[in-house]
């Protein structure tokens, strides 16, 4: 297999495991009841356990908003951009699908009133946010938490605490987003469930793509002139901590 179907495997998969544990600790507890703070710790934790499981083989984007930023910056090659989106949306859309067939198991189940964790605006926003809000906050949101991801991506820090900051930074996010919009930032992960509701959700689904991709290369754009330093730089320190160690 080559070297990008393998990456392509890795982001469906972890994408899909993130739907899967973040949208079914909404989906699957329906009149158990739980914490206001359990849907957005699930999508923290998930995120967290499959960077730190996965990161290594893909670069753990799991969402088209990460994607682009790392293309925006010059940190990703642009044409693995359209299958990394790809992979990460068939990835929601797995994840999706696993959870209506695991609902379908409850008496009583029926799917057109049943949202999965769709995200959505106005008549469907948990608390009735209206349209403008609902754009403000995920692009606010998405911008914050890509450039985060982007920051902790490199570095020492790295692999060891940055898979746990972003996870964290995620389900602060969702705190803030869920009673908004029920917490997008991540194009991929409004498809899968917006594709099994259908109607209404898929008529509000554009905002979910446009807010959080606008996000990602605010962040992507931002992250190239302040934080990214020049290849040539880069290539001169290098060379001047052979020349120490020599």
């Amino acid at each position: 297999m080559s070297g990008l179907g393998k990456r392509l495997i890795v982001e469906c998969a972890g994408t899909a495991w993130l739907v899967f544990i973040g949208c079914g600790t909404a989906a699957l507890n329906t009149g158990v009841g739980s914490s206001i703070m359990a849907v957005p710790l699930a999508f923290g934790f998930a995120l967290a356990t499959a960077t730190y499981v996965l990161g290594r083989f893909s670069g753990a984007h799991f969402n088209p908003a990460v994607t682009v930023a790392f293309v925006t910056a010059q940190r990703f090659s642009v044409r693995d951009l359209a299958p990394y989106i790809a992979a990460q949306v068939l990835g929601a859309v797995a994840g999706a699908a696993l959870l209506v067939y695991i609902a379908s198991g409850r008496p009583g189940f029926e799917l057109a009133s049943s949202e999965f964790g769709a995200t959505g605006y106005g008549d469907h926003s948990p608390a009735d946010y209206s349209l403008h809000s609902a754009l403000v906050v995920e692009i606010t949101l998405s911008f914050a938490f890509v450039l985060a991801r982007m920051l902790m991506s490199s570095g020492r820090s790295a692999n060891l605490i940055g898979p746990l900051v972003t996870g964290l930074w995620l389900m602060l996010s969702y705190v803030v987003a869920t009673p908004v919009t029920n917490a997008s930032l991540n194009p991929a992960r409004s498809t899968g469930p917006a594709l099994l509701v259908g109607d209404w959700a898929l008529d509000q689904l554009w905002l979910f793509w446009a807010a959080p991709l606008a996000g990602g290369v605010l962040a992507g754009l931002l992250h190239s002139r302040v934080f990214g330093q020049p290849r040539g730089i880069l290539a001169r320190r290098r060379e001047a901590r052979r020349g120490e160690s020599a």
